[in-house]
């Protein structure tokens, strides 16, 4: 699996001009799956991003982590993650998982991040999202479990 994680003071999606999903200050997450993603994957990244020290303390140091900060998270599918672009003018996607299985690693994903205490908010898999926020720091993270 890979997460991109981005630090936001506010974000929403929309789809077909419907929010579907808002947080106040915490993360935006676009997750993606791939093969040979499994349980022990989702279980892994929700660990590390739910406890990922990148939210400053009193003394401006990257001490505290979402949970820390009762911040809330908004998780997006994003296939594309797992796009090639080495090749051509068109990305592949090969590596991206089925929607199947992507679906199911990225439900249980969001259900262990709440399990974890967090507040999630979701997009619509397999839908045209706009993303909307506000990336503070900025901060921006690529996070795998291989």
């Amino acid at each position: 699996m890979r997460v991109v994680v981005q630090r936001s003071l506010g974000a929403k999606v929309t789809v077909k001009k419907e929010t579907v999903g808002e947080i106040d200050q915490g993360l935006v997450l676009l997750v993606g799956v791939t093969h040979d993603d499994t349980e022990e994957d989702v279980k892994y990244l929700a660990d590390k991003i739910a406890n990922l020290r990148i939210f400053e303390d009193e003394d401006e140091k990257l001490n505290l982590s979402v949970k820390d900060v009762e911040g809330q998270i908004l998780s997006i599918s994003q296939f594309t993650l797992y796009g090639d672009c080495r090749k051509g003018r068109r990305p592949n996607f090969m590596g991206a998982a089925k929607p199947d299985q992507a679906k199911r690693l990225y439900d249980k994903f969001n259900e262990e991040l709440r399990h974890g205490g967090l507040q999630v908010e979701t997009g619509e898999f397999g839908e045209m999202m706009d993303v909307s926020f506000t990336n503070h720091g900025p901060v921006t993270l690529i996070v795998e479990s291989k």
